[in-house]
């Protein structure tokens, strides 16, 4: 998503409107003290999460917006309008799906502890995983989402990829199991993290709606319940905290503000890990990159059993509505393997492939990868 440059208010002028429409601008202590360069950082994050937001009234006309969504979908057509052109190119081949959940499997919401997904989808979901490694891949925390789907044979990869367990047994995987797939490569940052939270939690209770989010390896600072007057402001209170933390960094969604490690992983480095990880078996601890992620143990061995990560005919699928989930697309774009999916009703830069309008239109296209992937094996 592009920062909008140009649109950029004065310092002066956004300094008085900011004063003049936050009820106690002493909740926001040394905001109005900011350099010019701080104002112009915050009013970038705050001009990506309004681009970000797909229910954002936009000023030109509908045949203008209209015209816009034509074009993008020439380059971004619709994945269930290219079904059959999709299948085709999945033929033969060993299918993997990957899907972000808010706003891909579940709809967004006001509240972030009420994103539920539909029966219709947890079914489908179901029977997606019978037929193809499923993993989700979300910045939620990864028992929180787990929570949500209730779906013991799916892998799990929270906090941006940043906790990621695979299937066990046990229909509660978060419970001991140890014979299951784990990646955890931002473990020594959990105190910090936890340190964080508090602080933020202090800073933020005054400004009516916003909300702070655990979700372990990260937090999200959601701004979906607070007026807008009062983004800015709280954009800043985050960025001041942050100062403190240079070993984390802060990144901006739909509506949300996210604080995460330094470190070199995103969803992209999750997808690769799990394509490297699915179809060992035989694995006992693989460090890369000075990160120790333990894997599968069925017996006593150091033989590396090579996944699909170097196989030339896996076809991994990649669903997701969020920026961060660019960088899984990309990596696939790279790769020159698979498709990325994005879910949006509105143009964005992306480095996906096809579109889908929402999780409706997401449920419609996994379905018919369902239904393709028995008729093609009657």
């Amino acid at each position: 998503m592009k920062n909008h440059e140009n649109n950029v208010v004065g310092p002066d002028v956004m300094l008085i409107a900011l004063a003049a429409s936050i009820p106690n601008a002493a909740v926001f202590g040394g905001f109005l003290n900011l350099s010019s360069s701080q104002i112009k950082d915050t009013n970038n994050w705050i001009d990506s999460i309004r681009a970000s937001s797909p229910t954002r009234t936009r000023s030109s006309s509908s045949s203008d917006n209209q015209d816009k969504i034509n074009s993008w979908m020439l380059y971004h057509p619709s994945a269930l309008n290219m079904f059959d052109q999709i299948a085709y190119n999945m033929k033969g081949k060993k299918i993997v799906t990957f899907l972000d959940y808010d706003g891909t499997l579940s709809p967004i919401v006001a509240d972030p502890d009420k994103a539920f997904m539909t029966k219709k989808m947890r079914a489908t979901l179901k029977d997606i995983a019978r037929h193809f490694p499923t993993a989700i891949v979300t910045g939620r925390c990864r028992d929180k989402v787990y929570s949500f789907v209730k779906l013991a044979q799916l892998y799990y990869a929270g906090s941006h990829g940043m906790d990621i367990k695979g299937p066990t047994k046990s229909r509660t995987p978060n419970k001991g199991n140890d014979k299951a797939l784990l990646c955890q490569p931002a473990s020594k940052f959990l105190p910090m993290i936890e340190e964080v939270y508090k602080i933020l939690l202090e800073k933020t209770k005054s400004v009516p709606g916003a909300k702070v989010e655990n979700n372990k390896f990260c937090l999200s600072v959601h701004f979906r319940c607070v007026d807008e007057k009062c983004w800015a402001a709280l954009a800043e209170q985050v960025r001041l905290v942050l100062n403190e933390y240079p070993k984390l960094k802060l990144t901006q969604g739909r509506k949300v503000l996210e604080i995460r490690p330094t470190i070199k992983w995103d969803k992209g480095k999750a997808l690769e890990f799990l394509l490297e990880s699915l179809g060992q078996y035989p694995v006992v601890i693989i460090n890369i990159s000075s990160i120790t992620c333990i894997m599968h143990l069925s017996q006593l061995t150091i033989t590396f059993i090579v996944g699909y990560d170097n196989s030339n005919d896996v076809f991994p699928i990649y669903i997701g509505d969020d920026r961060t989930d660019e960088d899984a697309f990309k990596v696939l774009r790279n790769r020159g393997q698979g498709i990325g999916i994005l879910v949006s009703r509105v143009p964005k830069d992306t480095e996906a492939s096809y579109t889908l309008k929402d999780p409706v239109e997401v449920e419609q296209f996994l379905r018919r990868l369902v239904e393709w992937k028995r008729s093609s094996t009657q």
